[in-house]
């Protein structure tokens, strides 16, 4: 046995939650230079490891301190870091939170683990906000309850953690980000490493992003220059992977020309790359002015900061709040935001001034030597024993039933994670096939527009939760073929092609229904897209067969297209001209309800076949839309009604069969049941539950997902986990083994509903997406990774700089 192992495998172990490098990410460095610091400090007393959140799906290649990694939008995988957690009974678990680093809306994946964590629970806050988004507040609210210390670096934040969320100061701890400990040495003992000997050396590191400012230190340069040409601004830093998949090098390339405009391109050295620490610890060195000219005050703590003052840099910077308290008492000097004047002066002023200069640089760096990680990593030490010890405390207590039951809810409402297999093997660069032999696409059918609709509305369902760039090539090839389909001529969507990309010839343009379909993909599209240019063709072909619906006769093509409606007013809810449609479609529908049913049969006409729970969905949406309580009661009735006389005796769900279907006083069909006719049942559900608030309805939604895991008349899984396809549904004495389009993407878009819902549940509260609230076009992307939010303005985030 390896005698390090053995011993590492005694001793108490402090975890870590965080990203890791090798991703480029401040958060990710300040973790490891934390993690290293607390391995040489605790050397005899801990071991120390870190669970690590992946950006990508194939990971990093992790150094051996990584012990287990989250795929960041995999909720499972967030369970099962508990579980970890939880088995190897580490003594405390550190979590770095910044919004962007975990998965879910607002980063809210992170929940289902702490949640589930039985070990005590240390929580570094890298972002705090003081006007944060309802989700963002309820998010950073449950982790001031489940945390047993919060770790904040500045007293800025502490403040904003007890106003704005309520979290006792009892449980709140300032530590100071840690720096390393470098020698305080003359700039000019660095500089012929980088070719600037003799010159004056201006210096802001970090990943580049626009969040940064960078543009108003440019701008200051030509007054600088005019006086002291023999000024150096070194830009050090990779443009920020997030912003670089975004954007490429676009802000890069504009802070060039800058720079060449105003005469200063030779003045001003970028280096486009990622660097260690030692040779960042170099370039500091070298610096005889530290430039940091951040954009607006939300920014609690910056790493880049930390390190200049660490190495007794004069700094010049703009007041965002971490930078208020470290450069007071003069260890620095606060310039407006957005002003190159004041930049420039100060600069000039710093440059002339060697004596006020150098005795900055002493007040820096003599106040920041608390900060050196070997100190940090010893009071986070001691909190951890702190933390123990109120956790313990803790366990000792009772704790509410009604907590007990809502844990053991949650652990038995796991649902699978989506698996997109099936989806893409289905899909060439036409578009989706409609059928499969099995689980292998059958070419003979071709496609059609109906499960090209369904497949748009499923990715872009994908795209909204996971924010996974492979789904976009996706979603472009579904849009695709359905702006083939559309005839301009006739304003009618074709439906049915062959395998040679031929549009079947006796077909002029497609049913009602499946014109109707594909107006409800293009509203989900609409309201879901992430890109302008996305968006701009699924609103037009939106708008150009919305008018074709006010002559359709089929009340379930009125009943797409108004779910439809609805989806294309989450984000253009001021369209008058769609909002005159589906009053008039609703209208048509609310009729047909009050003319034809009854106490005994409340229907909208004289059988049930397909996809009936479309009906009272649509009247449920617009009843909630329009204000209109006698449509929420059709709705909330006849979508009863159907679930009742399709529940079997054992509390299952029985759908109608496809085999006959049920016809007013005949015999009902009790196969084939169809897994299309269980989405609408599974989307109805939780629409009734949005609609009224009442706990009914989510028991419903899981009856009828259940169907999918096997909770039907045959009690056989219908969702093939060996493919992530789903069977074609259920016949007299067996599964149709074929996974064909309309039945996968069926499993999809319920499974994607059910992951919705239980985020919804998770961040306390449902989305309220009202005609009168647009959707963003594209969420903006922040300097740390993916995107915190916005409402009237764009969040910059604490140790967003990087190193």
């Amino acid at each position: 046995m390896d005698i390090e192992n053995s011993d590492t495998a005694t001793k108490p172990a402090v975890a870590f939650l965080s990203d890791y490098p090798p991703r480029r990410c401040g958060i990710a460095t300040f973790t490891y230079d934390l993690c290293e610091s607390l391995a040489i400090e605790a050397a005899d007393e801990y071991d120390v490891f870190t669970v690590a959140v992946n950006d990508v799906p194939e990971g990093y290649a992790y150094p051996n301190r990584v012990r287990f990694e989250i795929r960041q939008n995999a909720q499972q995988d967030y369970r099962l870091a508990a579980e970890f957690l939880n088995i190897n009974q580490v003594s405390a678990v550190c979590m770095q939170h910044e919004y962007g680093i975990y998965g879910g809306p607002f980063g809210s994946n992170v929940l289902a683990l702490l949640r589930r964590l039985r070990r005590p629970l240390v929580t570094t806050l890298h972002t705090v906000l003081k006007d944060p988004f309802d989700e963002q507040k309820h998010i950073l609210e449950q982790i001031g309850k489940l945390s047993d210390r919060i770790v904040v670096m500045s007293d800025k934040a502490n403040d904003i953690l007890h106003d704005v969320y309520s979290i006792p100061p009892r449980k709140i701890v300032k530590i100071h980000h840690g720096i390393p400990d470098v020698p305080f040495v003359d700039p000019n003992f660095h500089k012929d490493q980088f070719g600037v000997e003799g010159k004056k050396v201006l210096l802001t590191f970090g990943l580049l992003s626009p969040g940064k400012g960078l543009e108003y230190a440019i701008e200051a340069l030509p007054a600088v220059v005019a006086k002291h040409p023999d000024v150096v601004y070194i830009i050090l830093g990779a443009t920020h992977p997030h912003i670089k998949k975004e954007s490429g090098e676009e802000y890069r390339n504009g802070l060039t020309r800058r720079a060449h405009e105003l005469g200063v391109g030779a003045n001003v050295l970028f280096v486009n790359r990622f660097v260690e620490l030692n040779e960042l610890c170099e370039f500091l060195g070298a610096a005889d002015i530290y430039v940091t000219p951040y954009l607006n005050e939300v920014q609690i703590t910056s790493g880049t900061l930390a390190y200049a003052l660490g190495a007794g840099k004069a700094t010049i910077s703009t007041p965002y709040w971490y930078a208020e308290e470290m450069l007071a008492d003069g260890r620095g000097r606060l310039v407006p935001f957005h002003n190159s004047q004041a930049i420039a002066e100060n600069i000039l002023d710093l440059l002339e001034n060697e004596t006020d200069r150098h005795a900055m640089r002493k007040r820096a760096y003599t106040f920041t030597r608390q900060m050196v990680w070997s100190k940090v990593a010893r009071q986070y030490l001691d909190m951890f024993e702190n933390a123990r010890e109120s956790w313990v405390k803790r366990q000792l207590t009772i704790v509410p039933a009604g907590e007990v039951k809502s844990r053991q809810a949650l652990a038995s409402d796991e649902l699978p994670e989506p698996d997109f297999r099936q989806l893409r093997i289905l899909t060439d660069d036409t578009g989706i096939f409609q059928h499969a032999i099995h689980a292998t696409p059958d070419r003979r059918h071709g496609y059609c527009i109906d499960d090209n609709a369904r497949a748009l509305i499923t990715t872009a369902m994908a795209w909204d939760q996971f924010h996974d760039p492979s789904i976009l090539p996706l979603m472009q090839t579904y849009l695709s073929f359905t702006a083939h389909a559309m005839d301009h001529a006739s304003g009618r969507f074709r439906n049915f092609m062959d395998y040679d990309r031929h549009w079947t010839a006796d077909e002029p343009y497609g049913s009602e229904d499946s014109h109707a379909r594909t107006l409800w993909g293009l509203g989900v599209a609409t309201a879901l897209c992430p890109h302008e240019s996305m968006i701009a063709l699924s609103t037009q072909l939106f708008m150009e067969g919305l008018p074709a619906t006010e002559h359709f006769t089929s009340p379930r093509a009125w009943a797409f297209a108004i779910i439809g409606t609805h989806g294309y007013l989450r984000r253009f809810g001021g369209d008058s001209e769609v909002r005159r449609y589906r009053q008039i479609l609703t209208d048509k529908l609310a009729d047909l309800y009050k003319n034809f049913a009854t106490d005994e049969w409340p229907w909208f006409e004289d059988r049930l076949a397909y996809c009936n729970a479309k009906l009272p969905h649509a009247l449920l949406m617009s009843g909630k839309w329009m204000q209109r309580d006698d449509l929420i009661d059709m709705g909330k009735r006849s979508l009863q009604w159907l679930l009742d006389v399709q529940t079997n005796d054992k509390g299952m769900l029985s759908i109608i069969g496809s085999d006959g279907w049920w016809v007013r006083g005949q015999d009902r069909a009790q196969f084939d049941q169809q897994p299309v006719d269980v989405h609408g049942l599974v989307d109805a559900c939780i629409e009734a539950y949005h609609v009224t608030r009442e706990d009914h309805w989510i028991k419903q939604a899981r009856k009828a997902f259940n169907w999918f895991l096997g909770d039907n008349d045959l009690r056989t899984p219908v969702y093939d986990f060996t493919t992530g396809g789903c069977r074609d549904g259920l016949q007299v004495d067996r599964v149709n083994c074929n996974q064909g389009a309309e039945s996968t993407l069926a499993w999809l878009m319920s499974l994607l509903l059910m992951h919705e819902f239980q985020t919804e549940q998770t961040l306390g509260e449902v989305p309220t997406e009202s005609d009168s609230k647009q959707r963003p076009v594209a969420k903006p992307i922040k300097a740390s990774g993916p995107v915190v939010g916005t409402k009237d303005k764009t969040y910059a985030t604490a140790n967003s700089d990087g190193k």
